[in-house]
């Protein structure tokens, strides 16, 4: 009889599976077009609607903006790390590698945050499809590569740069060999 451990490596896990085959494109694309829309609302309606607003949610509004950028860079960098890997451009101990770089865990101000109830509806609506989506991938992240541990054994000076990291990060997926 296999111990429980060693029998869990039998185990079918669902999101390995699709990440790594054909279902994964609509997640991808899904990501994707939620970066998409996002980049769009604050570059116009956004950028507009946030005039509009009280100091104090006008000063919520630009630190949920970032918020929501950084949420959806990391989630972006992820579904092009799964990309490269299901394609066949990176192996999977390539993208453990790389993906312990990403941060799935960009948090929201939520509603009890002062200036909430004046935020515009459809930037509402991209901050909680964007905490959905990446609620989603750090599930699938968490089931697929385990728990979000090594992120938090990396080098303070590591951990200060995120920027740097997010260039790196893109390079890799892009790359070719």
């Amino acid at each position: 009889m296999n111990e429980p451990s060693k029998g869990s490596a039998k185990t079918v896990k669902l999101a390995e599976r699709r990440v790594f085959s054909q279902s994964f494109k609509p997640l991808y694309q899904e990501g994707m077009g939620l970066v998409e829309q996002a980049a769009e609302y604050l570059d116009g309606k956004g950028r507009a609607e946030a005039k509009k607003l009280s100091r104090l949610a006008a000063t919520l509004y630009a630190a949920e903006s970032m918020r929501l950028t950084t949420r959806l860079m990391q989630v972006a960098s992820w579904l092009l790390l799964q990309r490269a890997a299901n394609s066949g451009e990176m192996t999977r101990d390539q993208v453990a590698s790389e993906k312990s770089k990403v941060r799935l865990d960009t948090a929201s101000a939520h509603d009890e945050a002062a200036g909430w109830a004046e935020l515009p509806e459809d930037f509402l609506d991209l901050v909680t499809r964007s905490l959905r989506l990446q609620a989603l991938v750090r599930r699938m992240d968490e089931e697929i590569y385990g728990s979000g541990a090594v992120v938090d054994m990396q080098p303070m000076a590591r951990r200060l740069n995120p920027v740097s990291d997010q260039i790196s990060l893109l390079n890799t997926a892009f790359a070719r060999g």
